[in-house]
């Protein structure tokens, strides 16, 4: 799924236009990057955390030349599954369904509640 499909998703189940299901999901993407921009740590209940991890400096090849290259330290984006998110994905969880749908089994969710 991309960016765009995850807009008309929103659109589409929301019934609002794609511009202001645009916005919705910008200000959604661009709070969770300022959030761990300050080292803050992001947790959605029921699907997961995001926080962001220190990698140390290293000593890295050029695998081009082999040559040595200093790596500097940097802090990476980390996200870590639910519970829940990982038996819903793996199939052990109840999914809820859209009234009117037949989920089949092994089917991925077409929507989940909290």
């Amino acid at each position: 799924m991309t960016k765009a499909d995850l807009i008309d998703e929103v659109a589409r189940v929301v019934e609002m236009t794609r511009k202001d299901s645009e916005t919705i999901v910008e200000t959604i993407f661009d709070s969770v990057v300022r959030s761990l921009h300050q080292g803050e740590k992001i947790e959605i209940r029921g699907f997961g955390s995001f926080r962001t991890r220190q990698r140390q400096p290293r000593v890295g090849r050029n695998p081009k030349t082999g040559t040595r290259v200093d790596v500097p330290a940097k802090r990476i984006p980390y996200f870590k599954p639910s519970k829940e998110l990982k038996d819903l994905v793996n199939g052990d969880g109840a999914v809820a369904t859209e009234p009117g749908s037949s989920a089949e089994p092994g089917a991925p969710p077409s929507s989940f509640s909290y």
